[in-house]
């Protein structure tokens, strides 16, 4: 593909060309190769194609791979230059590309995947620089494979002890709909005639329906305002904040949630530490992964920490330590391994949140499903309730 590249030379003059690339970052390339200065590219053309998700570089593959060429006896470069050479996707080649090409200058690993921000988060980097003073990436990577299994694992816990109630809720739901809207709106006319007579609840039942079958329109269009303004909200960073607020303000929930935050805060802290990075930098870097209302708190206690006081007593000042934790804390900072027992820390906490997960599920999965039976149920006794009693008249 063709694209028009604007760039200035070394006599800062103004330069305009056209050159066949794949996609831009080659074409960026190109010019760059000739000493010149990109300011803009644009593709020849107008192409009408529709948008489609750019693919992202597999950061735990990569990783995964590299650290297995390297056990094999390979170099970094070697195990690098494999990996890009069966690489087939393209945002693989670009990504495997430029980190090679910084090698080659005579730039180290870290300061080449802090080169691609995209794909290596900045613990990933501070991970290899802090490794690259020892000479040992691959204990390194090993540690960051092991820190996002440990991480995953959880994630897959919770999102498939969800699956289910949310398939629950949403055919219930649907069920539901159908008899409000559709169904009932049809036996409310069947009853017109004999309004008079229906019990109590049922009368207000084919009200409901009376109600829905005269203001369909008006309806469906409050529905779609509704759809349109939840969506419009939780595009909000202000509402999501202000919704994760009042969900932390919630006594059982809320003390669960900083269980999980706490149990990642420990986990990352522990990668850090153990890869080298001081306790005052490991706590800087992890502060993002916190809820925002905690993070002042963690501020606090990396303030605490500088001023001498030990990690156990600054996080347990400002309610980041659990009193598992506060204890495992202190037998970490007299062996001289914290590191390695906030990892053990973080791996109590993770099996706590794994099995009230799983009392959670097994206890409202029942109750689900006997408020939507007693719903939908309700609704179809309500709609037949005058047939039955004509039934029993007649006899």
């Amino acid at each position: 593909m063709q694209y028009n590249v604007l760039a200035t030379d070394a006599r800062q003059q103004v330069v305009a060309l056209t050159v066949e690339a794949a996609n831009e970052t080659f074409a960026a390339n190109q010019a760059r190769a000739q000493g010149l200065t990109v300011v803009s590219i644009e593709p020849t053309g107008i192409r009408w194609t529709l948008p489609r998700r750019q693919p992202r570089f597999q950061t735990m593959l990569f990783s995964t791979e590299l650290v297995s060429l390297l056990d094999a006896g390979l170099n970094l470069v070697e195990a690098l230059q494999t990996l890009a050479e069966k690489e087939r996707r393209s945002e693989g080649q670009q990504v495997l590309s430029a980190i090679l090409a910084a090698i080659h200058r005579g730039e180290p690993f870290s300061q080449a995947v802090a080169a691609q921000p995209r794909h290596f988060s900045t613990l990933y980097v501070a991970t290899i620089k802090a490794a690259e003073r020892s000479g040992n990436v691959r204990e390194a990577l090993g540690r960051y494979i092991s820190y996002q299994e440990e991480i995953d694992r959880v994630k897959k816990k919770i999102v498939s002890a969800s699956i289910y109630p949310a398939i629950l809720m949403g055919v219930g739901g649907l069920v539901l709909a159908f008899l409000m809207f559709y169904v009932v709106p049809r036996f409310s006319k069947v009853y017109e005639d004999t309004a008079g007579t229906l019990p109590f609840f049922s009368k207000l039942l084919m009200t409901f329906g009376n109600f829905v079958g005269n203001n369909v329109i008006v309806l469906g269009l409050a529905f779609a305002g509704l759809i349109g303004g939840a969506l419009y909200a939780a595009s909000r960073a202000d509402v999501r904040a202000w919704l994760n607020v009042q969900i932390w303000r919630i006594p059982a929930l809320g003390s669960r949630m900083k269980v999980y935050q706490l149990a990642r805060l420990y986990r990352t802290a522990s990668m850090l530490l153990r890869a080298g990075i001081p306790a005052v930098r490991a706590l800087e870097m992890v502060q993002g992964l916190l809820a925002a209302h905690l993070r002042p708190a963690l501020s606090k206690a990396r303030t605490l920490i500088e001023q001498g006081q030990a990690m156990s007593a600054a996080l347990g000042a400002v309610g980041l330590a659990t009193p598992v934790a506060a204890r495992m804390m202190v037998v970490g900072e007299r062996t001289g391994d914290m590191g390695q027992m906030l990892a053990q820390i973080a791996r109590f906490h993770d099996d706590e949140v794994a099995r009230t997960i799983e009392w959670f599920t097994k206890a409202f999965e029942p109750v689900l499903m006997a408020v939507l039976g007693l719903a939908i149920g309700g609704v179809v006794v309500l709609m037949y309730m005058p047939i039955f009693e004509l039934a029993g008249s007649i006899r």
